[in-house]
């Protein structure tokens, strides 16, 4: 049964959605990420579910499965006015290269910029706001309207996605994380079977590409994530963790 579908039946929404997904997981248990994507696009969320992309190290997999599923899907990409030049171009290049045809790119609000980082240093002193301002609030903007998103996080990126599974709830959507159980062979395996081009900055260090300020090289052994703010007790951005009730200088978001 579909998310609307659930809804429409009077059930609790949050009732309801618990149960969907405990469903969908036990369902797609066995299933390859193809089918997953799949189902997710056109039977479980059809019309109402967008695929969230960095364009970062290994973003080109997952697009690629997308693409193949129907091109037309939206594919959302925030962009912090923060971010590696080169990431941008490879975004370009993918876009193409894929033959998307719905990406929609989400930048911070100019006013949350004015008031809460208007020299753009916030990075420096307080990286949860930042990431909040830059990353969270223009993607809960970019949300707006869809039942489910596509996630391309992986167990195997570090310690706190261990147990992550293919479908889970996520401030009242569906998020679908096709990749789950895959390994950094299975990536490297699926992209060269397809000619996919990597991202240029893997090659030089940077197995986990983010904002500029924020990014660091990783030597080899080290968690694939630990050149994100490195140094900090921070392993995410925040558009992964529940947001609610979050402030940002009085603006009450």
């Amino acid at each position: 049964m579909a998310l609307h579908e659930t809804f429409s039946l009077g059930v609790d929404p949050d009732l309801g959605l618990q149960a969907e997904v405990a469903a969908l997981n036990a369902q797609y248990e066995d299933a390859t990420a193809q089918e997953i994507l799949t189902a997710a696009i056109r039977d479980q969320f059809a019309g109402g579910i967008a695929m969230v992309s960095s364009f970062g190290a290994d973003s080109a997999v997952l697009l690629h499965m997308v693409a193949q599923v129907d091109p037309s899907t939206p594919v959302l990409f925030i962009d912090t006015v923060k971010l590696f030049p080169a990431t941008l171009i490879y975004r370009d290049e993918l876009i193409e290269r894929l033959g998307l045809t719905n990406v929609r790119t989400q930048k911070p609000d100019g006013e949350d910029l004015a008031r809460n980082d208007p020299a753009g240093m916030l990075w420096m002193n307080d990286t949860d706001t930042c990431c909040h301002i830059r990353k969270v609030l223009p993607l809960e903007r970019a949300l707006d309207g869809f039942d489910a998103w596509i996630s391309g996080r992986k167990r195997f990126q570090s310690a706190t996605r261990a147990t992550l599974e293919f479908f889970e709830i996520d401030a009242g959507r569906v998020k679908v994380n096709p990749l789950a159980n895959w390994t950094p062979a299975d990536i490297l395996d699926y992209a060269r079977t397809h000619d996919l081009p990597p991202h240029p900055l893997v090659a030089q260090g940077y197995p986990s590409i983010g904002c500029l300020p924020c990014t660091s090289k990783v030597a080899p052994g080290e968690d694939p994530r630990a050149g994100r703010w490195r140094g900090q007790d921070k392993t995410e951005c925040g558009i992964h963790w529940p947001t609610h009730g979050k402030e940002v200088d009085g603006s009450g978001i």
